[in-house]
């Protein structure tokens, strides 16, 4: 009889493979020799310069989706504060223990700091590990090399393992850390490997123990009786030939129209996505062209670049969201200081008021791509809380020619007053990941407070229709383009909540489309209605489960 542990499913399938474990990282030795000064300096400042440009290889190889995120973390390799504070540290003791000092106060401080920082968490803890590895002349840690199929184990995956997983052998992933939008789980999406996090105890997996990864429920068998892997298996045959026919526009049952569009965040991901079938995109993150320059890139730089992102969309339109940088993702040539709370600071549009050129040389440079592509281009603002912000962030991408302007409902402030501040844009859209971190009072990055996230809080779907009915007031769309977008659940709850739009990894797209086409517009209303009237996030989901049509439901 096997067993079952509860995690958090963050990419949907099912997997059935032995568990590989992900090698934990190398212990400096407990009687370490200290070195010379010099000698311990050097050979520190060679083991991080051999981690970055490691990693920086596998930035090269990935695509645009992971390739920022790689970047980024080979930066973290090259920091002159982390570099020094180990050399410091080799005054006392022998360099590899000394790098792993200065990496956890390192790591210390950026969970104190939350946000973004907490984010950089794990790939902190990534560079100090290979970097003792490498000092130590041990191979580094991670993935080790895979022979067959297998479902990967680990306490938590780093950007540079996950993005470079093979498709062809890792067939599933399990992790005893994370959350919903860890990059594990963002990339795992992207990739369409069936994921669960947050899974208790998952390292005592013995190597070789055959399990069963459930992407959808969170849930892991243990060596599972075969009835079960059948009736999974059963299911994703179920799901496949359903699948068949899903193409096309998103549209319910009677033909109320909700288009399903793309989140990316580079040129790869723009190809990929352009080639798939969807609406467009409802999200294209622009971070990428700002986060790993030392000068602000140019009009000309930026504009080369989106014109490579809009191209491959046609006449579809394109969602771009400004600069979403700040305390919490800090900028080299945008340093406004170090902040208590950056996840509360000045980010996001709070950024723009600060730095105005930077986003009119992004707006200037959107307009200039959209005109030579010809593109269907929209631009909205991140982290909008006042009428009064939406109201100069329309005026200035206006006055730089782009013809549709709208804000990210992220902040309770904004949703609350949705009927105030949409009469100031053309189109809203609800990032569902921080507009929960925001509601429930929890770090989105801090696998703890995983249930407090739930994008099934009634708590949370109170806000988004109280969004929606204030966008309804004012005639305009309103979109979702967080994770919860691409639950083909949720979608139906969302779609009766009054969204318009729903944004996610392509890979999601035909599962959500096939939902909405089983029900009518009426029924997503009722299934809205059950949703919220429910008193917690667990019995919101069940009372959606149990009143979805069977079609649905046996696919799920």
């Amino acid at each position: 009889m096997g067993t079952v542990v509860q995690g958090i499913g963050v990419s949907a399938g099912a997997a059935y493979a032995p568990v590989v474990i992900v090698g934990d990282r190398v212990l400096p030795p407990a009687d370490e020799q200290v070195l010379a000064h010099d000698v311990a300096a050097d050979r520190i400042r060679d083991a991080f310069a051999e981690v970055a440009t490691e990693i920086d290889g596998r930035a090269e190889l990935a695509s645009d989706g992971a390739a920022p995120i790689l970047k980024a973390t080979a930066m973290l390799a090259r920091d002159p504060g982390l570099i020094e504070g180990a050399i410091a540290h080799a005054e006392s003791y022998g360099p590899a223990t000394a790098i792993e000092r200065a990496t956890q106060g390192y790591v210390d401080k950026f969970i104190e700091l939350g946000g973004y920082f907490a984010e950089r968490a794990t790939d902190l803890k990534d560079v100090g590990a290979r970097a003792v590895a490498a000092v130590l002349g041990e191979p580094a840690p991670g993935v080790p090399t895979l022979d067959g199929e297998c479902v990967l184990v680990a306490r938590d995956l780093a950007p540079s393992e996950t993005a470079t997983l093979d498709r062809t052998k890792v067939v599933g992933i399990v992790t005893e850390e994370g959350g919903r939008t860890s990059h594990t789980a963002i990339l795992a999406a992207q990739m369409a490997i069936p994921a669960a996090v947050k899974v208790s105890g998952c390292l005592e997996f013995a190597e070789g123990t055959m399990v069963l990864v459930d992407g959808d429920t969170g849930q892991v068998h243990v060596e599972p009786e075969g009835e079960l892997v059948a009736q999974l298996q059963q299911r994703a045959a179920r799901r496949t030939a359903a699948l068949e026919g899903s193409t096309g526009p998103g549209a319910t049952k009677d033909g109320k129209r909700v288009a399903l569009l793309a989140n990316i965040g580079g040129i790869a991901d723009a190809e990929k996505a352009g080639a798939a079938d969807v609406e467009g995109v409802g999200l294209f993150r622009t971070e990428f062209v700002f986060l790993n320059s030392k000068e602000a890139p140019t009009v000309e730089e930026q504009a080369e670049i989106y014109r490579k992102v809009f191209a491959p969309f046609g006449d579809r339109r394109v969602v771009v969201r400004t600069l979403d940088a700040g305390a919490d993702k800090p900028l080299a040539f945008a340093d406004l200081g170090r902040e208590e709370n950056p996840a509360l600071g000045r980010r996001g549009l709070r950024l723009s008021a600060e730095r105005p050129d930077l986003l009119d040389s992004q707006l200037e440079a959107l307009a200039i791509a959209a005109h030579d592509t010809g593109a269907d281009v929209r631009v909205m603002a991140p982290m909008v809380a006042l009428v009064e912000e939406a109201a100069w962030f329309a005026r200035r991408v206006r006055e730089n020619g782009l013809k549709k302007v709208g804000i990210m409902i992220e902040v309770p402030g904004a949703a609350l007053r949705a009927g105030h501040v949409m009469e100031e844009v053309d189109f809203g859209s609800l990032g569902t990941n921080d507009l929960a971190q925001y509601t429930m009072a929890a770090d989105r990055m801090q696998g703890e407070l995983a249930d407090l996230l739930d994008p099934w809080q009634p708590a949370l779907l109170d806000l988004i229709g109280a969004a929606c009915d204030g966008a309804a007031k004012n005639g305009k769309p309103m979109g979702v383009c967080g994770e919860s977008g691409g639950d083909p659940l949720l979608a139906l709850v969302l779609t009766g909540l009054g969204v318009s739009s729903l944004s996610m990894a392509p890979s999601k797209v035909p599962m959500v489309r096939f939902s909405l086409s089983q029900h009518s517009f009426a029924d997503c209303q009722r299934l809205a209605a059950l949703a919220r009237g429910a008193r917690t996030a667990h019995e919101a989901r069940e009372a959606v489960l149990n009143a979805v049509a069977p079609s649905v439901a046996a696919v799920l």
